[in-house]
């Protein structure tokens, strides 16, 4: 396998990384902390490996990629990332292993939102902004990756996203002007977010940080308490209305100003979406009110909340609902597996491969009652290719069994049930806090062992590039063929 693609393409992501480490280092000079020599250095390192790859390996005159080429240049990016990501954790004055290093990059890299660190309210401005940089990044990174390369992978059903996109190149011809207005919608929303943010009372600092861990469905948070450190409910509700905006297909966006108004509301994925989040929202809010004697709309705006911080990944927390009881745990652990929409920045299964299972369980209650009949599966009115169905039903099946295995993973190293599990669909759904008293949402992943961080690690990549990205590598005849 010819592997000076993939590596030219690392070279110039490292590179990317490494110019981004410059804002956390001024962020470090202008507040007087001295781990801006930590970035400095960081910044040599990271951008001598990224020129020395993407020089090396510059083609003379353009080449191309193929599939196997694509799951090499997908899986490995994304662990290179990480590691030279960590770097700053590692040598900052933080003092942490980097065991510790390695998962705070991974879950920031991968928007999981999970974290090890302790003492935030505390920590170097710098590191502060370097993790809500690096789940900025990631969500853009993820945003491409399912508008471009898991189509053309054909991961988990993603190839029926394809047909979409070329029904764009109609309005556009050039993707490169698509990519550039995405990245321009989202740009645009991280600064509408922070301005926000810093209108209803957040510093500077703090507007931007969580703006760009907003946008992103990240999570990472300034305060080791998240949003429950703020005690007024404005900053809730511009949170909601930017974590909703980052679990919608960014996509759509262009769409509905390119000729297509209405290409929001048209969309199955963001009805069902939306309606998942209205009625979970409502429902824990009765729940509340009427059980716990919570006033009504205080306790509609708490359900509403972490119903979509849940929901899309972010992992911001404005209380501790463990403390709710079974039945709202219950409702927050299914939304944290549904997940956002696909395109978007958010995380879990995806909306869209719940529909298509919805579709073709419908499509069999009509066969049991009309034999012979001939029943066609749809998605957003449309006939879905068998290729597709049999796709999204591995997808939920090596779902389920990565789940199983990380959660007995997790286990063997001493954790509990509750953990354990948590911790397993926290990692594989990109969600952030898990449930109990260790890793919940008063808590965080700081005291579990290193062989329990090194599996959520593992797990939160395994998520983030839809399982069969990384486990087609283990697959012998991929090396032989």
């Amino acid at each position: 396998m010819d592997l000076r693609p993939v590596l030219y393409v690392i070279g110039l992501l490292l590179f990317i990384l490494a110019i981004s480490m410059n804002f956390p280092m001024l962020v470090d000079l202008y507040f007087g902390n001295d781990d801006w020599v930590v970035f400095f250095v960081c910044i040599i390192v990271t951008a001598f490996f990224g020129g020395a790859l993407a020089f090396t390996n510059a083609p003379s005159g353009g080449f191309t990629m193929n599939i196997r080429q694509g799951f090499m240049l997908t899986v490995m990016s994304w662990v290179s990332l990480c590691i030279f990501a960590a770097m700053p954790f590692w040598l900052s004055g933080l003092d942490i292993s980097f065991v510790d290093a390695i998962f705070e990059a991974t879950s920031g890299i991968t928007t999981t939102g999970s974290t090890v660190l302790t003492g935030l309210d505390y920590a170097p401005p710098g590191i502060l902004m370097w993790r809500a940089i690096l789940q900025w990044l990631g969500g853009i990174g993820i945003i491409v990756m399912a508008l471009s390369v898991l189509p053309f992978l054909k991961v988990g059903g993603m190839q029926l996203f394809k047909a979409e996109s070329f029904e764009v190149e109609k309005v556009s011809p050039r993707a490169r002007q698509i990519a550039t207005a995405i990245a321009v919608f989202y740009v645009v929303f991280t600064i509408l977010c922070a301005l926000s943010y810093n209108a209803v009372g957040m510093t500077v600092f703090d507007s931007v940080a969580h703006a760009l861990t907003t946008i992103s469905t990240g999570g990472f948070s300034t305060y080791d308490t998240s949003f429950a450190h703020y005690d007024t409910a404005h900053k809730e509700i511009v949170a909601i209305i930017f974590m909703l905006l980052g679990g919608i297909p960014f996509i759509l966006y262009f769409q509905s100003v390119t000729g297509r108004p209405l290409a929001l509301w048209r969309d199955a994925q963001v009805r069902w979406y939306l309606s998942i989040l209205a009625i979970s929202a409502v429902v824990i809010s009765v729940y509340l009110n009427t059980t716990l004697g919570m006033e009504y709309f205080h306790a509609l705006r708490l359900a509403a909340f972490n119903s979509v911080s849940l929901m899309t990944g972010t992992g911001f927390a404005s209380g501790d609902y463990m403390q709710w009881g079974g039945f709202v745990i219950a409702i927050f652990f299914f939304l944290m597996v549904v997940g956002g929409c696909a395109g978007s920045t958010s995380c879990g299964i995806k909306v869209f491969r719940f529909q298509i299972l919805f579709s073709i369980t419908l499509v069999q209650l009509q066969k049991l009652i009309h034999p012979k009949g001939v029943f066609c599966t749809r998605y957003n009115g449309r006939p879905i290719p068998t290729e597709v169905l049999t796709s999204v039903m591995s997808f939920f099946f090596l779902y389920a069994l990565s789940f199983s295995f990380i959660t007995i993973a997790l286990s063997f190293t001493g954790l509990d049930f509750i953990t354990a599990m948590s911790g397993a669909a926290t990692s594989i759904s990109n969600v952030g806090p898990g449930l109990g008293d260790i890793i919940g949402p008063s808590a965080n992943f700081a005291t579990l062992p290193d062989s329990a961080k090194w599996i959520l690690s593992l797990g939160m990549i395994l998520g983030r590039l839809e399982l069969f990205t990384l486990l087609v590598l283990f697959v012998p005849q991929f090396w032989r063929a």
